[in-house]
């Protein structure tokens, strides 16, 4: 049972799991801290918090539980401001979709006592809506949950995140900070850059409009990410620089392989390749509760 949650960021992952642990009986009281003071209000009269600041000092305190829900570029600000004030009784986690950066942001930010109590963490859910109003109390039901823990950091504090995030419907992982980077800049971050990079090449057409008309489900699925939050987005690339060039690279170099087996008229090499990725997908990609892209706030 949390006794105070402080939920940094009260958007669609913070709104999403005050939502699901208020349904749980998980927590006693929810307080949300943010700086748009509409979605705080609205967050209010949704019942998703019992109350709204917009002082960090005035939100956190006596909180046993503080989420960062900000957008990765914001973080460092956020640990800055947290520095001094974390206790024993106070845990920390994050819902970024960068481990690495984060880490290094928190442990520059805090005190070895106070990183200890840190806890990062991933929840592999969302849409390509944002804002309170987005959330949903079952959105993490069925979904996994990374924790990316340091070898200093508190056991016990992983322990009560898990059990957080269990009591909101979800299944928890450890895996590290670099490889959840590596992964993740796989699984999400690239598929996101691809659909925001073809929408935009569309749109600068002078037939743009008749290609958008025209366009089925296809394009409708491959490219609803790219209605994700830019600002998130963009964040995540620069955070998350290094593994995702690599994979733009060896994306880029099979992209001119299939260039050059269309230009050739290689039908038996495009046969193999989409059979192959065909096989891949049935094989690897298991069904989920719904198609939404892995967006955090």
């Amino acid at each position: 049972m949390i006794n105070k949650l402080a939920i940094i960021g009260i958007g669609l992952i913070g709104g999403s799991l005050a939502r699901a642990l208020r349904r749980a009986g998980h927590v006693q009281e929810i307080v949300g801290f943010g700086r748009n003071l509409n979605n705080l209000k609205l967050a209010v009269e949704m019942g998703v918090v019992d109350r709204a600041e917009v002082n960090l000092v005035a939100a956190i305190e006596d909180a046993d539980m503080i989420v960062v829900a900000v957008p990765v570029g914001a973080m460092t600000e956020i640990f800055s401001q947290l520095a001094g004030r974390i206790t024993r009784e106070t845990i920390v986690t994050d819902v970024g979709s960068v481990k690495t950066s984060v880490v290094t942001m928190a442990r520059e930010a805090l005190g070895a006592t106070e990183f200890s109590r840190f806890v990062p963490g991933h929840p592999i859910a969302g849409t390509e809506q944002s804002g309170v109003a987005a959330s949903r109390e079952d959105l993490f039901q069925n979904h996994q949950i990374i924790l990316s823990p340091e070898p200093d950091t508190d056991p016990g504090a992983v322990e009560t995140v898990r059990a957080m995030w269990e009591a909101s419907g979800a299944s928890v992982r450890m895996i590290d900070a670099q490889q959840h980077d590596i992964v993740l800049a796989a699984s999400s971050h690239l598929p996101h850059v691809l659909a925001y990079a073809l929408v935009d090449m569309l749109v600068r057409r002078d037939d743009h409009r008749e290609i958008f008309d025209l366009a089925a489900g296809g394009f409708r699925d491959f490219t609803r990410i790219a209605s994700s939050d830019p600002t998130m987005w963009r964040d995540i690339c620069v955070a998350n620089r290094e593994p995702l060039l690599k994979l733009l690279q060896n994306f880029s170099d099979d992209l001119g392989e299939v260039m050059a087996a269309i230009e050739a008229g290689n039908g038996e090499w495009l046969m193999n390749t989409f059979e192959r990725a065909r096989h891949a997908r049935e094989t690897y990609v298991k069904p989920a509760p719904s198609d939404s892209p892995d967006s955090v706030e």
